[in-house]
């Protein structure tokens, strides 16, 4: 399954104000990498993977429509996925957008 294009438009312009922000294909899905950080991607396999602190648990409103993202069968602490129908609105797709953004500006710029 492709990823959902209209889904990645709303994260491009949701950071299209932010400098360091490059989209890059990766995984079947287009991904959103700051400072060479993947913070969020429109995922192949539907919704959104989002990055977060792996020493943090997510806050009950944001964990009730959130699961660990599993790649290649092993769970991948610190990456979330959250299916499009939790994305509907603005509001709900940002929340995760400023998440996996902080979270990626928070780590060492790779080269």
């Amino acid at each position: 399954m492709p990823y959902d294009d209209e889904l990645a438009g709303r994260i491009r312009e949701l950071l299209r104000e932010n400098p360091g922000v490059v989209e890059k294909r990766m995984f079947g899905g287009v991904a959103f990498v700051i400072d060479g950080n993947l913070a969020v991607a429109a995922s192949s396999q539907g919704g959104i993977l989002v990055r977060a602190d792996p020493a943090l648990p997510l806050p009950s409103s944001y964990a009730a429509h959130a699961e660990v993202a599993v790649m290649g069968g092993r769970s991948m602490k610190g990456w979330w996925r959250v299916a499009s129908e939790h994305l509907t609105t603005k509001r709900q797709l940002a929340r995760w957008v400023v998440l996996g953004f902080e979270r990626a500006r928070s780590l060492p710029a790779k080269r």
